[in-house]
Formats: structure tokens, sequence, C-alpha cells
């Protein structure tokens, strides 16, 4: 009965009182310090890298891998305050940026999307290769939490050592997500993300000329028309229908055989309804699912600490129900 009623997050600050603001002041003024990065480029079979962002200390046996949200990278404040946090308890944080989002384009004109497990799948493999790790947790946000879901629930042999996953703000269902950004000031959001993607559409057309066509890119409005010029026929989709299909997360539960745990705020001005999927957790043993009332979307802001809900439940999930030993 993973439906989670309890622990609720409560202790938002005052002048964020709705969960547009408790979405968009920690994203604008959060700042993390104290963390240094070791970085590692990961060579791709492709041909193409990622670059990784390594918090580690001698005699760790713990690691926890990071995974960002869409147009995010290893530097947000949200990543940086978990793996400064956990890094602090014990854990080595391996922080992974997506094609794109290091602060480097890539060699190859593919980008990301919520759908893409391979690159996530090659970041573990070179993780636990030849490592001393005993214990292993995966950690998401939003696009990272779907792009989790759905690598530890696609049916493939996991690593004895991977425990579990710990997910905040997930887009269970990435085309209500998507139909509820086209609706009022949740444009907003849409907006800001697709004019870091025009600019990094851009940016690629004049590395590879003749692969992608800049013509009208300003023009483009929402999510759907940019996935049809782009990340359709960069990634193969024959149809938006076949992309959204493919890639939604929320299909995936089903095949879970690590625990998950979910925390989606109802405030949540960029997830749809049929992000919290409260049946399908009542009769799945490893689908934890929170719906907290307040949050926004990768909120969940505390006063006066240096961390947030979001840190402090994941730490009580580890001990609760990955290794409770």
């Amino acid at each position: 009965m993973p439906l989670l009623h309890n622990t609720t997050y409560r202790q938002r600050p005052f002048f964020l009182f709705n969960g547009h603001l408790e979405t968009i002041i920690p994203s604008l003024f959060f700042e993390v310090d104290g963390i240094t990065y070791d970085r590692q480029r990961m060579e791709l079979p492709d041909g193409d890298f990622l670059d990784l962002d390594w918090l580690r200390k001698p005699g760790n046996n713990k690691l926890m891998v990071i995974s960002h949200g869409l147009e995010g990278s290893s530097g947000r404040h949200y990543v940086r305050r978990t793996a400064k946090y956990f890094h602090e308890l014990g854990w080595d944080i391996l922080a992974w940026n997506c094609r794109s989002c290091s602060g480097e384009m890539n060699r190859l004109p593919k980008f990301y999307h919520h759908g893409d497990t391979e690159d996530l799948s090659a970041v573990i493999n070179l993780a636990l290769s030849g490592s001393a790790y005993h214990e292993v947790v995966l950690f998401g946000y939003s696009m990272g939490g779907s792009m989790i879901i759905k690598y530890l629930g696609e049916g493939r042999v996991l690593d004895i050592r991977i425990k579990g996953a710990i997910t905040f703000s997930v887009p269970l269902n990435l085309a209500d997500s998507g139909n509820l950004l086209k609706r009022g000031f949740n444009r907003f959001y849409e907006q800001k993300f697709l004019s870091r993607l025009k600019r990094k559409v851009a940016a690629m057309a004049l590395l590879y000329p003749g692969t992608l066509t800049v013509e009208n890119l300003d023009s483009i409005a929402d999510f759907d028309v940019f996935h049809e010029r782009y990340t359709l026929p960069l990634n193969g989709f024959s149809s938006l229908e076949a992309f959204y299909q493919s890639s939604t997360c929320d299909q995936f539960l089903v095949g879970l055989t690590v625990p998950v745990f979910v925390g989606n705020a109802l405030n949540d001005p960029l997830l749809g309804q049929k992000c919290y999927q409260s049946n399908t957790a009542k009769n799945h043993q490893k689908f934890y699912l929170q719906t907290p009332l307040l949050g926004g979307h990768v909120g969940f802001t505390y006063r006066n600490k240096s961390y947030s809900w979001m840190e402090e439940k994941g730490a009580a999930f580890i001990r609760a129900v990955l290794i409770s030993s």
C-alpha cells in the first residue's frame, strides 16, 4: 500500500504563497555554495560525450546518481543542494548532464528527451564498472525522474547494487503535462523552456549545416510544434503521438522491481492530473507516491534551512525503505 499520506510538506516561507511562486522564486534566486565538482568527460559509443560531475571521498561505499530536469544541469541549485546534503551524509555523488546541458554543445546533432534512457544507462554502467560501491540510489527531478522511472521499468536486468530511486515533480504522463502547459499562466514555463531550446537549435544548426533548419524558428509557439520539427526527426519518431506514447513513463510503473518514491505537489503548475496516480500506487508494492498540497515544481522550500523537504524526505525514504539495515 505505497500511497503515502503522512510526513507531508507544510513549512514553506510566507512569501511563497502559491504554486507559481514556489516554483519560480527558488529557480531564480537560490544558490548553493560549498561544493566543487570534479568533472569527467565520458565518451559515448556513437562518438558524442557526456559531462559527469563528481563529489567523492575515500572510503565512501554508497553512490547517488542525480538526474536534472528539462534544460537543467548539474549546476542548478536543486542538484547542487541535493549533492551537498547527501555528500555530507557519506554518499559519493555523480550529477550527470544531458547532452548540450553541461555548458558545451555536443558533437552530434542530437538532443535529449524525457524518454531517452540510453545515456542514463551508460552513465550508471560506467559508475558501477569496477567500483567498490555497495549501494546505489538514483535521484531525479522532473524530466530526470521521468527518465529514471522508465530506465527502472523497461525490463532490463538491474545491477543488484541499485537499491531504488527518489524522484520529485515527475511528469508521469507526458502528454497530459504538455497539454497543461498550453493553458493560461502555465504558458510562461513552456515559453521559458522553448526559448532555451531554440537557442540550442540555432547553435546546432551552425555546427551542422544542412542537418537542421532554423527557418521560422522564432515562430514556434508550443512544445508540440518544437517536437514535430526537431525532437521527432532527430530521434527517429514517426509522429507526435508515437513520441508521447514511447516516452511517457507512467506505462513503465508496472515494471518496477525496486522501490521508487515520487513526490508530486498538488499545486504543481507543470503537472497534469494524470501525474497523480494514486490508484496505481495503492496496488503496487514498489511505487511509493506522496502528493502534498503544497510545494510547487521542484520547490518544497523550508524556512531558514539550507536544504528542502525533498532532501529530508529522500533521506527518510532511504533509511526506511531502500537501505533499512
